[in-house]
């Protein structure tokens, strides 16, 4: 068994932020990783997938896009060698292959067994991320078993569904992704749609991300909180990077034929029901879209932008007063397929730790938990509206590093242990 000051586990922008400041620090550390570096993104089978964010945005402690295209939106492959690369630059100690099939508790840190071996550290960092697996709901298992059924980690492009109509479900980023890819090759989509927070790819000239970064809105603080609990729960971004900068929202795929539903609320064989929330969902979705471009143009006003960009379009049309279909029997709507864009739940069943609430899920305030040592990084809102963001985890890296040092009797000595602004 080797020991170690602090084991990282997870290889991916939240680990690697870590091992950044803790190499900084002088803090020797391991960085386990189940497969490669950046394994996620690296073996995701969806060919188009990309970053939500810019490429400018990719900031990490030490790290930033230097490419010829910041304004475009990295691909999965192109992300993981990005991280890869922020490895090797930053000399981490990743251990690749090492799948962690426990961590125990021992004495005054913990016991870390991997299949590629065994070490003792201080402190732990779990740093496996968000969006560990696809979250199915349970009624899937009740779908008729000739209609197919994919993920947003099993989908690899259309032409890998059977041919048919197909039914996607959940609204979100990756939900209204797939509904504009499937629907551009030619397929009929149906969107059970949830509860979304819209935005415009562009507006006032500018990238919407220009504008959340600019106005400090994505960097602003959440209250300390016992995590995961209310302040976690707020509708994801449905928001697509796409290259040629084209928004991706509902009217959007609605104007290509994609039909919208309400919240899907039952499934049984080949039928399923929707529930009647559409508009409820959709309107509120605009409501909160309207405040947001108001403060935008607030602040355009305030710091003297209006002259420089352009003026301020009319605001997003909604979807159309549609009646959704209220139930739907899949086969005889030629609907042979079944995508889940449903969100990501975690899975801890190697932390033998009483950290865990009910759900599963690591209770945890601002990354730390009640077990002395033990810290998470990347969590939805850790610290800020961007904690999960490629962009953002540099804050809670930084946040966490300067507990572990705590932990260690050391304390934050080099200016590189302040996030950046």
């Amino acid at each position: 068994m080797t020991t170690v000051p602090v084991a990282v586990i997870g290889a991916g922008q939240a680990g690697l932020a870590v091992s950044r400041l803790l190499t900084e620090a002088a803090v020797e550390h391991v960085v386990l990783e189940r497969g490669r570096t950046a394994e996620r993104w690296r073996s995701r089978p969806w060919e188009s997938l990309r970053l939500l964010t810019p490429n400018w945005m990719s900031r990490l402690p030490g790290w930033q896009y230097t490419g010829d295209d910041p304004a475009g939106f990295m691909p999965a492959r192109q992300v993981a060698a990005y991280l890869s690369a922020y490895a090797s630059a930053s000399a981490a100690p990743v251990v690749e292959e090492a799948d962690v099939e426990s961590v125990r508790a021992a004495g005054d840190g913990y016991h870390v067994v991997t299949t590629a071996g065994a070490w003792r550290a201080r402190s732990v960092v779990v740093a496996t991320g968000w969006c560990d697996r696809p979250h199915v709901p349970a009624e899937a298992a009740t779908l008729d078993r000739r209609i197919a059924q994919q993920d947003p980690e099993t989908f690899g492009s259309p032409a890998g569904l059977p041919d048919g109509g197909v039914l996607v479900v959940g609204a979100s980023a990756s939900g209204a992704q797939l509904a504009d890819e499937i629907a551009a090759s030619g397929r009929r989509v149906l969107l059970a749609v949830g509860s979304h927070t819209r935005l415009p790819r562009r507006y006032r000239g500018m990238d919407i991300m220009w504008w959340l970064d600019a106005m400090r809105l994505l960097d602003r603080r959440v209250r300390p909180h016992l995590a995961p609990g209310p302040v976690t729960s707020e509708p994801s971004v449905q928001l697509v990077g796409r290259p040629d900068g084209r928004d991706v929202d509902l009217p959007a795929l609605e104007r290509k034929g994609v039909v919208l539903t309400g919240r899907l609320t039952g499934v049984s064989g080949t039928r399923v029901r929707f529930a009647d929330d559409l508009s409820g969902t959709t309107a509120d979705a605009d409501v909160r879209l309207a405040s947001l471009l108001r403060r935008i143009d607030a602040y355009a006003r305030a710091v003297g932008l209006e002259d420089e960009i352009l003026p301020a379009p009319p605001r997003p049309p909604g979807i159309r007063a549609v009646q959704p279909p209220a139930h739907l029997d899949l086969t005889h709507a030629g609907i042979t397929s079944v995508v889940w864009a449903t969100g990501y739940r975690r899975a801890y069943s190697w932390l033998h730790v009483p950290v865990l609430d009910p759900t599963g899920e690591i209770r945890h305030v601002h990354g730390t938990t009640a077990a002395p040592g033990l810290h998470t990084v990347g969590m939805r809102m850790q610290t800020r509206r961007n904690s999960t963001f490629l962009d953002g985890v540099r804050h809670d890296a930084a946040a966490v590093v300067g507990r572990v040092l705590g932990d260690l009797g050391a304390t934050p000595s080099r200016p590189a242990l302040r996030s950046a602004a």
